[in-house]
């Protein structure tokens, strides 16, 4: 029988079991433990996919959880820890000979065997097996059949980012001047954009679009997720949704306002003042700038309609957004009604009353309409909540 799963694919390692750096930038905090202990007993999440998979050192963590009895190799592929599944993935940086830049991929596989096998394969294709995201030597093309070979899943990784992305920085005007289109499985939006502005681009309307969070740190798994129909939380079940297969499909999808990303606007690359391509910046007259990915889609823009079989993209910002809801009272909200997905979704107003009065369920019902009032973001600093309506 089918049902909702809440699912984000894309969140971070920032350590190994042996302290080591994984995800330089990212959390020292966000150990595969940790990252699934606060997917399961905090976040209400119940597929996560991990990125730093491919490392040799997480691999082993994992499989120490599984000896130890604290994990499971699911049958139809997958990793079950308490109520989560994770989901083995890979982010890849890609440079070959037809890209403009360096884009940024991801890919998932079913079984540590699989991921195992890709580790192998691309030891020896990067110079560092064991960080994220790192170069990988070698053809997108290939990149994406040793994937399928291996049963994964492709999928190019915050599609419009002016930095390290296939249309920000990677192509001209096509996916298909770096990629094989037949072998992408889904495209990734990124925190800048949403569904209404990618479907504008009429070459990625086969596609499914997924919204995740690209997690460095604990708190922002889930700032982006989506809800899938399916049977069951495993490998299998993800493959056949995004494949919109027997009635899997992705239901909703659910993200920040594209304003709040922190590439969203086209900004002056010495201040990060607002301005216009071919103009001086009106703060500092600086002629440098970022685009920004409103801009970007805007230029290869060849379609203005919706496409009519989307899943409903809803704008939500994390609780830990709202003004005045500190730590404390996160803490209160988690004690009283368990996981921020449950207090998000499905809490009446009633019972959120009762615990933190009406000010605040007044802003948390506002979030989940998506009705905030928000500074726009640009240049690679974030927008923020100014207040809900």
């Amino acid at each position: 029988m089918l049902r909702d799963y809440f699912v984000d694919l894309h969140i971070h390692v920032g350590r190994n079991f042996k302290n080591r750096p994984v995800k330089i930038t990212a959390s020292k905090n966000l150990t595969i433990t940790n990252i699934m202990k606060e997917a399961s007993d905090r976040k209400g999440i119940d597929i996560v996919g991990v990125i730093d998979c491919h490392a040799p050192a997480v691999q082993t963590e994992i499989k120490n959880a599984i000896s130890e009895g604290e994990a499971l190799e699911l049958e139809y592929g997958g990793i079950r820890y308490s109520n989560t599944t994770l989901i083995l993935g890979a982010e890849i940086e890609v440079y070959d000979e037809n890209c403009k830049g360096p884009i940024h991929v991801l890919c998932y596989f079913p079984y540590l065997e699989n991921m195992e096998h890709f580790s192998n394969w691309l030891s020896q294709r990067m110079k560092n097996i064991e960080l994220s995201s790192q170069r990988y030597y070698g053809s997108a093309i290939e990149l994406q059949q040793k994937t399928h070979e291996l049963g994964g899943l492709f999928i190019p990784a915050h599609v419009f980012t002016p930095f390290k992305s296939l249309f920000g920085k990677g192509v001209n005007r096509s996916l298909a001047e770096v990629l094989d289109p037949n072998l992408i499985d889904a495209i990734e939006l990124g925190l800048s954009s949403d569904t209404k502005m990618a479907d504008q681009i009429s070459e990625l309307h086969s596609f499914s679009y997924v919204t995740n969070s690209d997690a460095h740190s604990l708190a922002k798994i889930a700032r982006e997720y989506q809800v899938m129909s399916l049977e069951e939380a495993n490998f299998n079940e993800l493959k056949l949704a995004l494949m919109k297969s027997s009635n899997r499909r992705i239901k909703e999808n659910f993200g920040m306002n594209p304003k709040l990303g922190k590439y969203h606007a086209t900004v002056c690359a010495n201040c990060l003042s607002k301005m216009e391509e071919g103009k001086p910046c009106p703060s500092c007259d600086s002629m440098k700038y970022i685009k920004g990915v409103s801009d970007r889609i805007q230029e290869l823009a060849s379609n203005k309609q919706l496409v009519k079989s989307r899943p409903d993209y809803t704008y939500q910002v994390p609780l830990e957004y709202l003004p005045g809801l500190g730590p404390k009272t996160m803490e209160i909200l988690l004690q009283h009604f368990g996981t921020e997905m449950n207090i998000i979704h499905y809490v009446p107003a009633e019972a959120l009353i009762k615990v933190v009065g009406k000010k605040l369920t007044e802003m948390i019902i506002s979030l989940r309409a998506g009705k905030v009032n928000l500074s726009e973001g640009g240049g690679g600093k974030y927008g923020r909540v100014i207040k809900t309506q």
